[in-house]
């Protein structure tokens, strides 16, 4: 429902806000007042195009806010899909600047358009007497039906295990290619497998081996100065640990007379402890380096086998070797259990099927009890509104089969989103005339009214959009306007109407009365907009009567009008 609309700087209006109410809400005014001009400001949170030479002050952005309560419609998952945050009462709000840029928000969080026009889709209908390609869409047709059928917990049930079995499908087929290539390359991939597996890869080994060569090439210039060390620490005439042994015994001889001399002789004993210590390693290091050319040899093929196979690979080191390992085995072991999996799934598909045509069935038999009191409640409803001479048949066909395989002769229907039924509305607004798709028999006034029947029928079952009819009226006039008034009124009983028309006769009929007109009391002429009180609206429809100045018998046919 469309609490309030607030339209700032769009064509002739500078500052509007509207509060509509739930029901029949009637808006009234003279031809260019401005009523198409608010429709198209509403067009623009529903999602349309902007172009700013409809801008009032092209020096200032325009910015269109309506507020919706959305309570009833089934929206959370939209918000959900969406990232957005639900509210029961949320605000749709456009901004366009004056150089075309436009931004769109829900609940204060920006989306796109798309996103902005799907929302508007499922809260706002607007119809005019030329909007005839809803009427003739098969998806709103088989809508129509599905309301009148009430089995929406089936169609819930069957479109959600729909889904899922398509996804099946997929994954059938994503499996099927995914085997043939893997046979296919069977042979490359056990290749490639043996050839890693032979190199019996280890993750760090490359490292080691590349430092132990670096040592064996290095081996005699490393003992050497190995030994050369050795020597200088403890061989020598003057080796460091000789002179080191001289200077703490030198220490010692004067402890008695100077404490400090104490301290610095043990600190000298412990460097020489030290020092021991590092030419014990040298000592170990140099017994374990050996000149070994064999092994030098050995180790630079190992190194060269493992550069050539990451060279193959595109990779630097053994970790992604292994990794690669893994990922043939993987595609090895797929290309050889594949079948088992893709018969496991085949079967489970044949059970979802199975169950579909099932749900599917039972759909088609709901809709199948629903036509007859569609087609019954529909032709009521237009002869109220004087087209008693219309005949409608709603045709239900399955859907083709999918082409036969393997010489098969039957096949079942083929199942879509919606089941297994095609529907087709057929209309004839005369007598003795031939049945057709409805935009191709009927005015824009039939189709008006047709939808008007229509919709009134399928608001009682099921929540819908508030609907805009927008001047719907043209082309009827005394007790037929009245009848059309009369279904309008029944329809706003189950969801909002905002109606814009000429005629009197529907006029009456509106819970909330607003009038559109231009202001020129300032130095630029605005649309403003009010809502009537009822001594207001008796005045507005005796004008639509008889003229600017009723007489006495307007304004009195104005109040029976409005039962006052």
């Amino acid at each position: 429902m469309l609490q309030k609309l607030t339209i700032n700087n769009y064509a002739l209006i500078d500052n509007l806000e509207i509060g509509f109410d739930s029901g029949l809400n009637i808006l009234t005014g003279e031809t260019g007042a401005g009523k198409s001009i608010i429709l198209g400001a509403l067009s623009l949170i529903l999602g349309q195009r902007a172009e700013s030479k409809y801008f009032f002050n092209q020096q200032k952005k325009c910015v269109i806010e309506g507020t919706f309560k959305i309570s009833g419609f089934h929206l959370a998952d939209f918000f959900e899909e969406n990232d957005l945050d639900y509210e029961t009462e949320t605000v749709l709000r456009r901004e366009i600047s004056a150089d075309g840029k436009s931004r769109a928000f829900v609940n204060d969080t920006p989306v796109n358009l798309t996103a902005l026009k799907q929302l508007g889709e499922k809260l706002i209908d607007i119809h005019s007497q030329h909007a005839t390609l809803e009427i003739n869409d098969p998806e709103f047709q088989l809508l129509v039906v599905d309301s009148v059928a009430r089995h929406s917990d089936l169609l819930f049930d069957y479109q959600t295990k729909f889904r899922a079995y398509k996804k099946s499908l997929s994954k059938l087929n994503q499996l099927i290619a995914e085997s043939d290539k893997a046979k296919a390359d069977l042979d490359y991939f056990q290749f490639q497998f043996d050839e890693l597996e032979k190199g019996a890869l280890v993750a760090d080994e490359q490292e080691h081996l590349e430092l132990e060569l670096n040592t064996l090439n290095n081996a005699e210039e490393i003992k050497r100065n190995l030994l050369n060390a050795n020597y200088l620490l403890q061989d020598g005439e003057a080796a460091a640990l000789i002179q080191l042994k001289e200077a703490g015994q030198a220490l010692g001889l004067i402890e008695k007379y100077n404490p400090a001399a104490a301290e610095l002789h043990q600190r000298i004993n412990s460097a020489i402890i030290e020092l021991k210590d590092v030419a014990a390693e040298i000592d170990a290091i140099e017994q374990h380096t050996f000149i070994d050319e064999a092994r030098a040899e050995e180790v630079n093929a190992r190194l060269s086998m493992i550069y050539n196979l990451q060279k193959k690979h595109r990779v630097s080191t053994n970790a992604e070797l292994l990794q690669i390992q893994d990922e043939l085995s993987e595609k090895i072991q797929q290309a050889l259990f594949s079948d088992e999996a893709i018969e496991k799934l085949q079967k489970q598909i044949g059970i979802d099927k199975a169950e579909l045509e099932k749900l599917a069935a039972q759909l088609s038999v709901n809709r199948k009890k629903a036509i007859p009191d569609i087609e019954k409640q529909v032709l009521a409803t237009l002869a109220e509104m004087g087209m008693a001479s219309s005949s409608l048949k709603i045709e239900q066909h399955l859907t083709p089969p999918p082409p036969p395989k393997g010489g098969a002769t039957e096949q079942a229907p083929l199942l879509t989103a919606t089941g297994i039924d095609n529907i087709k509305f057929l209309f004839s607004a005369n007598k003795g005339h031939a049945l057709a798709e409805m935009s191709k028999v009927a005015s824009g006034g039939e189709l008006s009214r047709l939808m008007l029947s229509i919709k009134s029928i399928v608001a009682q079952y099921t929540a819908l959009p508030t609907i805009i009819f927008d001047e719907i009226d043209t082309g009827v006039s005394g007790e037929v306007a009245n009848k059309v008034g009369v279904i309008m009124e029944r329809l706003a009983q189950n969801l909002q109407v905002i109606t814009i028309t000429h005629l009197p006769q529907i006029a009456s009929k509106g819970q909330s009365h607003y009038f559109v007109y231009k202001d020129d009391s300032e130095a630029a002429t605005f649309t403003r907009i009010k809502q009537l009180s009822n001594d207001e609206r008796v005045l507005e429809i005796a004008k639509m009567l008889s003229g600017d100045k009723p007489g006495e018998s307007a304004l009195q046919n104005a109040r029976e009008l409005l039962s006052i």
